[in-house]
């Protein structure tokens, strides 16, 4: 491994809160063009394990190594009053000072360019997620983290959402720490998988986490089996919207882990 490439580092990290552990004996690298996802149910530490690399929880167990301060960040939840009229445009200016030509770049590369004016009340869900997306590129980060970013979006939307942020990955080489409890699609538009049920269960490839038997362990036999990864194949086309075009989509899925009993021993826990 390239250490020149590390972003962020997590050495065996771990946080308490009123006395319980939240997460213990993490370790993970996230690396310049490499897309890391956490999975696991909820609670089981994946918005607390990015809170610990973004720098926010300080008072932590092990020690956080971090290599850019370029950073964008999509959390899992935010407050808005959508009764105000706030403007898409009003919306990405709010808290940071960004200039007009870095908002257009970054609508336009998530593909709602044409949102720009439009009500933040009025966008779907999809529509919205694609704007805070925007909102965490407009600066060109170097590491990315995305908590859930496919919160209110339907299913072919997610799988247009996981390809954007491929995209954004190659578009700007930045390192990407993924949050997600959906097993069904983010696998296949990952590099490496780390699964968290308040500590490493196992990581590996997304094949070795499906086939390992602490993910069968965690998210049962039929999860595991019926897995569907996704493969991709850049010779379609985006409509104006970011949409894949429905005419010159080759979009597949491929059941690829049927019943699989390939190596079982694929990861350790760590406590």
């Amino acid at each position: 491994m390239n250490s020149n490439n590390i972003l962020v580092k997590l050495n065996n990290v771990g946080f308490r809160q009123n006395g319980k552990w939240l997460v213990e004996g993490v370790s993970l690298n996230v690396e310049k063009g490499k897309i890391v996802t956490l999975i696991g149910p909820n609670g089981s530490g994946k918005s607390t394990t990015a809170k610990i690399a973004l720098g926010i929880y300080k008072n932590i167990e092990g020690s956080v190594e971090k290599y850019t301060s370029k950073v964008g960040y999509v959390p899992q939840k935010i407050s808005i009053d959508w009764t105000l009229p706030l403007r898409v445009h009003d919306f990405m200016t709010l808290t940071e000072n960004i200039k007009d030509n870095e908002i257009n770049e970054a609508l336009t590369l998530t593909g709602v360019l044409n949102l720009k004016n439009k009500n933040l009340g009025n966008l779907s869900g999809g529509e919205f997620q694609r704007v805070l997306l925007a909102r965490a590129i407009s600066k060109k980060p170097e590491l990315l983290v995305l908590d859930e970013p496919v919160q209110g979006v339907d299913f072919s939307g997610e799988i247009e959402m996981y390809e954007l942020i491929k995209k954004i990955r190659d578009e700007l080489q930045c390192g990407v720490l993924l949050i997600s409890h959906d097993l069904h699609i983010v696998m296949a538009a990952t590099d490496h998988v780390i699964c968290l049920n308040g500590h490493v269960c196992c990581s590996g490839t997304p094949m070795k986490v499906a086939v390992s038997k602490e993910y069968k362990d965690l998210f049962g036999a039929r999860a595991s089996s019926g897995l569907a990864l996704y493969e991709h194949h850049h010779d379609h086309e985006h409509l104006s919207n970011g949409s894949i075009n429905p005419e010159n989509n080759p979009l597949t899925f491929v059941n690829q882990i049927n019943n699989s009993n390939q190596n079982p021993k694929g990861g350790k826990h760590d406590g």
